[in-house]
């Protein structure tokens, strides 16, 4: 039951911040589903893809009914993405939990550098 009762926890949460600031879930999910539920990374990864495909179709919906997503951009890009992540899930079953978690650490930094220090804003 504490098990149901944190993936709850973690869910609502991910899906809070992912709806709100637009970041993947995975950011908060991956490390909780890991370091809370004992799942391994690369199940830790999976698990936060399924989980994403509900937050992401109730976030989209929410903001194409409120006329805020750009449907050229949003089909281009995801077109590229159906190719990517195909290739990408199966580099991720290639790579060892360690390679993982240093990618996945290495990545929120390159980021979070990248958005406080660099990206400009934009106002429309």
């Amino acid at each position: 039951m504490q098990v149901l009762l944190i993936a709850l926890s973690v869910g609502a949460l991910a899906a809070l911040l992912g709806s709100l600031l637009g970041v993947g879930g995975g950011i908060l999910m991956v490390p909780a589903f890991k370091g809370f539920l004992g799942l391994s990374m690369k199940q830790a990864i999976a698990t936060s893809l399924a989980v994403m495909v509900v937050t992401a179709s109730v976030s989209s919906f929410k903001y194409a009914h409120a006329g805020l997503i750009d449907w050229k951009i949003a089909g281009v890009a995801a077109l590229a993405a159906l190719v990517s992540a195909y290739f990408g899930s199966e580099l991720m079953k290639s790579l060892s939990a360690p390679q993982l978690r240093v990618l996945f650490g290495v990545f929120l930094i390159v980021i979070g550098i990248y958005m406080l220090f660099i990206q400009k804003e934009v106002t429309h």
